[in-house]
């Protein structure tokens, strides 16, 4: 009985380990070709725009951007990105209040008076599922 359990508790673990999900970023009208786009998933509304669940930098061609992340757990996650036109690794502001440069976040959430809130970006993933996230400017 023992060896049926394992066998049993082996296959359910297996098939919770291949349900990994993927997340699809296509970002379009960005103001230009220069530069890079910083794109970012969080998986947590403490993190949010602080540390990424992972991330990328992609290349501009025809002010679209695009980057696909894989092998995600199921989860509640939220993208977001900025456009490093001038490339200096930082997300540059007027008077340290008004963004200079693109940004986005998923469901095209956007902010009062600060950054877009997790709660309005945020999206679920479950059972392999393959998110498509469009954001555009």
């Amino acid at each position: 009985m023992q060896t049926v359990i394992t066998y049993l508790a082996i296959i359910f673990g297996a098939m919770l380990m291949s349900a990994q999900n993927t997340v699809e970023v296509h970002i379009s009208n960005l103001s230009s070709n220069d530069g890079n786009v910083k794109v970012g998933l969080y998986n947590s509304a403490a993190t949010f725009l602080e540390k990424q669940y992972k991330g990328a930098v992609i290349l501009i061609e025809n002010k679209k951007a695009s980057v696909t992340f894989s092998e995600i757990p199921d989860g509640v996650y939220a993208v977001s990105f900025y456009h490093d036109e001038d490339e200096d690794n930082e997300f540059d502001m007027i008077m340290g209040m008004i963004p200079k440069e693109d940004y986005g976040c998923s469901n095209n959430a956007k902010g009062m008076f600060g950054p877009p809130k997790f709660e309005d970006a945020k999206f679920e993933l479950t059972n392999g599922m393959i998110k498509k996230v469009d954001i555009s400017l």
